[in-house]
C-alpha cells in the first residue's frame, strides 16, 4: 500500500525530504522526489518537513464511510495520544463524537498495549532470550526488516496494540470492522500488510477534518480513571513505566528517533549489547511525536506529555489476557533492490563531481546524503543526481562565468555602492596598465578612474550604453557602459578599448582632408585651363567645372 503519495506539481527539488530521511528511501529523477517503497520505513519526517506539501498520505474517510454505511458495527480504536492532540478531550467525549459520526463504539487503543506489555513481561521471564526489541512501532519493525535483517531474531514476535486490541473487539464481536485512529503513517500501512485485524486507519488529521464536515464539535472533558496506567504508551519510556521491569538479569531501555534506534541495532549488530530488553520509538517523543501531530498540532513534547502523564492511571486496565499464540506475529526480511558499488565505480563517480582527492570531499550535507561517498554510491543506485551536489554546481557556475569573464575583449569592472572596486578583468587591467588586480580589489574607484559617471548612474538610476570617452591618464578610447544591478547593489561597468579605432578613424580623416586638398588644388588649376580656354570649349568647360564640382564634394562626404 502507498500510505505517502507525492504531488509532483508541487516538488520544487529542495531537497528537504532527502536531507531527513532517516534512511535516503528517496529517489531524485526529472528534479522530482520519488519515494523508494521497499527502502521507506514510513517514519513519516519527508511529509512533516516539506514546505510545499508535496508529501500526501493516503486518505481512508470514504473507506471508513463505506463501511459504516455498510451496516456493519464498526470499532473505533483511538491511540491513547489523542489526549495530547486533542487538549482536555476525554474518551468519553471521543465516543460520544464518534458515534454520531456512525461509529458502533469507541475504545482505547491502551487496552490492547496492556495486552502487549504483559506478553513483554511473560516472554523476558519464561524464554530465555538475550535482547528483546520492542514491536509496537512499525516504523522500527520495517527499519530492522529492511536494514538489520540479522536482528529479526531479536524483535519480539508481539502484536502491536492496534492489532492486539482490534483483534480482541473481534473476538468479542465476531462481525465488527475495527478502524484505528492515531499520529502515524506507517499504521496504514500496517494494517494493509496483515490482513484481517484492522480494516482501516485514519489519521488525527482526517478524524478531525471529518468532524469539521459534520459540525462536531469536541467539549473539554475528562474523567480520571485509576486503572489506565497503558495510557503511558505514546510517550519515550511509556511501555516500561507500564512494565514491572523485574526480569533477572536484564536491563530496560527507551530509544527514541530513528537515528538512535540506528545507532544501537548497530551495536546489537556487532555484539556489543547482551540482556537488554530495548523499546525503540521512530518518532522522537515517540508516537506523542507522530508525524501528523508533528505537522499540524501546536506539538511540544514537554507539553504533550504532561497532558498524556495527566491523563494516565497508576493501574493496569482491567483485561482477560488472551493467549500468547493469539499475540503472535511474525516478521519477515525485505530485500531492497539497491545494491552496492564497487570502489572503481564509486571513484569514478566522485572523480565525476569533482571529488578528486579527500579534501576534495566536503561532507557539507545540502545534497541530504551525509558524505560525498554516499552521495555517489546514491548516484550508481539510481537515487541521485550529480546536478543534487550544490558545491559542485556552485564550482561549475564559478569556473564557466570565469571563463567568460577572463577571456572576453571587453574591460570588466564591478564596483560596489561604496564605489570601492570588488571584481576587475584581465582585459581592464590592460586598459589600465595594471599588473595585477590585487592592486585595486576593495579600493576606491577614484584610485584608477573619474568616478563622476558611476555616481551619476548610482544615483539616477539611469544606464550609460556605449558611451565614448578619452582616458587621458591611460591615454586610450574607450566605449562604456555602466549598469546598477539592485539586486546585488553592485555597480559593473563594460569598457570596449577602441583606441586603435579612433587612431583608424583620424588616419582616415587626415587622409580625406589630404584627398580633398588635392581635389581643391586640381580644380583651381582644372578652372584656370577652363578660362584659358573657354572660347574655345563653350559648354563643354561648365560641364567640366560641374563633374569636377561633385567629385570635391563626393570626397569631402567620405
Amino acid at each position: 500500500m502507498d500510505c505517502l503519495t507525492l504531488k509532483k506539481s508541487n516538488c520544487k527539488n529542495c531537497y528537504k525530504c532527502i536531507r531527513h530521511c532517516p534512511v535516503k528511501a528517496i529517489r531524485f529523477s526529472g528534479n522530482q522526489a520519488h519515494i523508494i517503497g521497499n527502502e521507506c520505513i514510513l517514519c513519516g519526517q519527508c511529509f512533516v518537513v516539506c514546505p510545499q506539501d508535496a508529501k500526501r498520505i493516503v486518505n481512508e474517510v470514504e473507506k471508513v464511510k463505506v463501511l459504516i454505511q455498510a451496516g456493519m458495527p464498526v470499532y473505533a480504536s483511538i491511540a491513547p495520544s489523542f489526549i495530547a492532540n486533542y487538549d482536555g478531550v476525554g474518551i468519553e467525549v471521543m465516543r460520544e463524537a464518534l458515534k454520531k459520526l456512525g461509529f458502533a463504539d469507541v475504545e482505547e487503543t491502551a487496552i490492547g498495549a496492556t495486552y502487549v506489555k504483559n506478553e513483554y513481561e511473560r516472554m523476558l521471564r519464561e524464554d530465555e532470550r538475550d535482547v528483546v526489541i520492542s514491536s509496537c512501532c512499525h516504523s522500527v519493525n520495517l527499519l530492522i526488516q529492511k536494514q538489520f535483517p540479522s536482528l529479526l531474531v531479536y524483535l519480539a514476535d508481539v502484536m502491536s496494540p492496534m492489532q492486539a486490541h482490534c483483534a480482541d473487539i473481534k473476538r468479542r464481536e465476531p462481525n465488527a470492522k475495527c478502524v484505528f485512529i492515531g499520529p502515524c503513517v506507517a499504521k496504514k500501512d500496517e494494517a494493509d500488510h496483515y490482513k484481517g485485524i484492522v480494516d482501516a486507519v485514519l489519521t488525527f488529521e482526517e478524524l478531525t477534518n471529518w468532524l469539521k464536515e459534520e459540525n462536531i464539535s469536541l467539549k473539554q472533558e475528562m474523567i480520571p480513571e485509576a486503572q489506565s496506567r497503558a495510557r503511558f504508551f505514546p510517550t519515550t519510556g511509556g511501555i516500561l513505566k507500564t512494565m514491572k521491569q523485574d526480569a533477572p538479569g536484564y536491563t530496560y531501555l527507551a530509544l527514541d528517533g530513528v537515528e538512535n534506534c540506528i545507532s544501537a541495532l548497530k551495536d546489537i549488530e556487532e555484539g556489543r549489547i547482551h540482556k537488554c530488553f530495548i523499546e525503540m520509538s521512530a518518532c522522537v517523543g515517540s508516537c506523542i511525536g507522530g508525524p501528523v501531530m508533528e505537522k499540524y498540532h501546536d506539538h511540544s513534547v514537554v507539553k504533550d506529555y504532561i497532558a498524556v502523564s495527566g491523563y494516565a492511571g497508576k493501574e493496569d486496565f482491567d483485561v482477560a489476557q488472551p493467549k500468547t499464540d493469539e499475540m503472535r506475529k511474525r516478521f519477515s526480511f525485505i530485500e531492497k533492490e539497491s545494491k552496492m558499488p564497487s570502489e572503481i565505480e564509486i571513484f569514478n563517480v566522485l572523480r565525476q563531481m569533482g571529488k578528486f582527492k579527500p579534501s576534495d570531499e566536503l561532507n557539507c550535507g545540502s545534497c541530504g546524503y551525509n558524505t560525498c561517498r554516499d552521495k555517489a554510491i546514491a548516484i550508481i543506485q539510481g537515487k541521485a543526481e550529480i546536478s543534487m551536489c550544490l558545491p559542485y554546481l556552485k564550482d561549475k557556475a564559478e569556473s564557466f562565468s570565469d571563463t567568460i569573464v577572463k577571456n572576453t575583449p571587453n574591460g570588466l569592472i564591478v564596483l560596489n555602492e561604496k564605489l570601492e572596486v570588488q571584481q576587475i578583468n584581465t582585459a581592464m587591467l590592460h586598459i589600465m596598465n595594471l599588473r595585477n588586480a590585487n592592486d585595486v580589489l576593495g579600493e576606491p574607484v577614484v584610485r584608477i578612474l573619474e568616478p563622476s559617471v558611476f555616481m551619476q548612474v548610482l544615483h539616477t538610476g539611469r544606464e550609460v550604453r556605449e558611451q565614448r570617452i578619452y582616458l587621458p591618464q591611460y591615454k586610450r578610447y574607450v566605449e562604456q557602459t555602466i549598469i546598477h544591478d539592485h539586486e546585488s547593489r553592485m555597480l559593473i561597468g563594460i569598457m570596449r578599448d577602441i583606441t586603435e579605432e579612433e587612431g583608424n578613424r583620424e588616419k582616415r580623416d587626415s587622409i580625406s582632408r589630404q584627398t580633398v586638398e588635392v581635389a581643391d588644388k586640381v580644380v583651381e588649376k582644372q578652372m584656370r585651363i577652363v578660362q584659358e580656354i573657354a572660347s574655345l570649349l563653350g559648354e563643354t568647360a561648365a560641364e567640366t567645372k560641374i563633374a569636377l564640382t561633385k567629385l570635391k564634394e563626393s570626397i569631402k562626404n567620405e
